[in-house]
């Protein structure tokens, strides 16, 4: 079976929830069975590669303007995979780029499309776009063959709005920590092992990373940790640039996207990590987080209560008195490595459940 992937930025190395998704995911389905091809946004794209770990790589150009490049790339990739690769199923990611949905239809493509949260509700889209993002959820989960939600939370959110009571809850995932206790990197920042607070991300609204600087500042003159956020902005919008002087201002580390070892090196050495978000589908980051059994601070949206931490955990989200509190309560408290259940966020049990979806959508197909 030929299935083109669609929506994602790409894999590998290239920031963002869908593309570490995606970068775990399909190197674990490829096979005999299932011809696996990754439709890659050249703006993304830092490497050469056709291929990765099994998986084909197709880059294709698409204008990097955050309201339409996602559909355009989409369409050609559509396009692309019907007409030149002859593929039989494409599995698209997100409900930006789902508005393709009846295209590949109408195509003759069989469609799965993975639901990986509202993205209309985030902060960085104006009325229009939030409309057109909508109208991507409706159409593919309405159009698509085979739905994938990767939360109870967006199951029934998709059960409520549109009836649709079918779809496959297949969570993210997070793979084996790999701990570095050599401090190289650490030095180069200047920040210390167990001393700093952690958080990554994109620098987009809803991430409340300025939210979390308030908290910290605050907190600064009482004691000597740090705080380190990972992550750039795609695009250095205003709020990207006003987030960026607020943090050199007030002596916040920013790494930018960091991938590999370096990332690996700031998970190890943590003291805490803190999602301060008001939009989540299923964060990774919180799942890694986990993985490296850190002390984590979170906000009680619905996203992250899914994962059932101790309420100790949560806060009220967009409430930077209660962020505030919650940081000094981890301040004073001693910190120590923690156990989590990760059972059904492991990769390979992921990748076992997406391809029975693909042999389910076969089976279905069949005349």
């Amino acid at each position: 079976m030929k299935i083109a992937v669609v929506g994602t930025r790409g894999i590998p190395n290239i920031s963002g929830g869908v593309e570490t998704h995606c970068e775990e995911l399909f190197p674990r389905i490829v096979s005999k069975e299932f011809d696996i091809t990754v439709f890659r946004r050249e703006n993304y794209v830092k490497d050469c590669l056709s291929e990765y770990k099994g998986v084909r790589l197709v880059t294709l150009q698409s204008p990097k303007k955050k309201a339409i490049e996602a559909l355009i790339h989409t369409v050609r990739a559509i396009l692309y995979a019907k007409y030149k690769h002859q593929a039989a199923v494409v599995h698209i990611h997100a409900v930006g780029p789902a508005l393709a949905t009846p295209l590949a239809r109408l195509l003759g493509l069989k469609v799965v499309f993975t639901h990986h949260g509202p993205d209309y509700e985030r902060d960085k889209w104006g009325k229009i776009a939030r409309e057109f993002l909508r109208l991507g959820e409706r159409l593919g989960v309405r159009y698509a063959n085979e739905v994938i939600v990767i939360s109870r939370v967006i199951n029934d959110l998709i059960q409520q709005k549109y009836k649709r009571m079918d779809a496959h809850i297949i969570y993210n995932g997070v793979s084996e920590p790999v701990f570095y206790t050599d401090t190289g990197y650490l030095d180069e920042l200047k920040i210390k092992p167990k001393k700093y607070f952690f958080a990554l991300g994109r620098f987009v609204p809803e991430k409340n990373f300025h939210q979390l600087i308030e908290a910290f500042i605050s907190l600064k003159e009482n004691n000597d940790y740090q705080l380190v956020i990972a992550g750039d902005a795609d695009f250095q919008d205003t709020y990207a640039q006003k987030l960026k002087q607020m943090a050199e201002e007030n002596g916040i580390v920013l790494t930018g996207f960091v991938k590999g070892v370096q990332l690996q090196t700031l998970w190890s050495n943590a003291y805490c990590f803190v999602l301060p978000s008001s939009h989540e589908g299923l964060p990774i980051s919180l799942l890694e987080a986990m993985s490296y059994r850190l002390p984590v601070v979170v906000s009680n949206i619905p996203a992250n209560m899914e994962v059932e931490l101790s309420p100790d955990n949560y806060f009220q989200a967009n409430n930077v008195k209660a962020l505030t509190e919650k940081l000094q309560q981890f301040i004073d408290a001693e910190s120590k490595q923690l156990s989590y259940s990760m059972d059904k966020y492991q990769w390979d049990r992921i990748a076992a459940q997406t391809s029975d979806v693909y042999r389910q959508l076969a089976r279905n197909t069949k005349p």
